[in-house]
């Protein structure tokens, strides 16, 4: 298989897939933040009620936040391997291999872009709930 090929493949299929994550998780971030604006605390019967309904895909975007570096880290491997692959084959410029160095490690920085925008998200959301648990319990009183 063609080198620059692969090199296209990992490089693009891991930052498609960050894409992914991070679309998702401004997508859930959204959902719940409408979710918690239109919410009557009354409704619930319980509290275990009312926080399965606040916690709903805080999971999601906490496990977004937590593996997107390793994915963007794991993009950086692998295009660093595919440029050691380039290396042995004969073909050692400095220019070319620093260029693919410097463009191995955005996987990386997209991973960790990712990473921080979902846990901002997760920590707004996650404060969201404290919020409206303690609207319930006062209420409750």
């Amino acid at each position: 298989m063609n080198i620059e090929l692969l090199k296209n493949l990992v490089d693009y299929g891991v930052i498609a897939l960050l894409g992914v994550m991070s679309f998702i998780a401004v997508m859930l971030f959204f959902e719940r933040l409408f979710f918690y604006r239109k919410l009557d605390v009354n409704k619930y019967k319980n509290k275990k009620q009312l926080d399965v309904a606040l916690t709903k895909n805080l999971t999601f975007i906490g496990t977004i936040a937590s593996n997107s570096p390793y994915i963007g880290l794991l993009g950086t491997v692998l295009a660093i391997m595919l440029t050691f692959l380039t290396m042995s084959e004969g073909d050692i410029v400095a220019t070319k291999i620093m260029a693919s160095l410097a463009l191995a490690l955005k996987a990386t920085a997209i991973g960790l872009v990712v990473a921080i925008i979902s846990m901002v998200f997760y920590n707004i959301l996650v404060r969201y709930t404290e919020i409206l648990e303690s609207k319930y319990e006062n209420q409750e009183v």
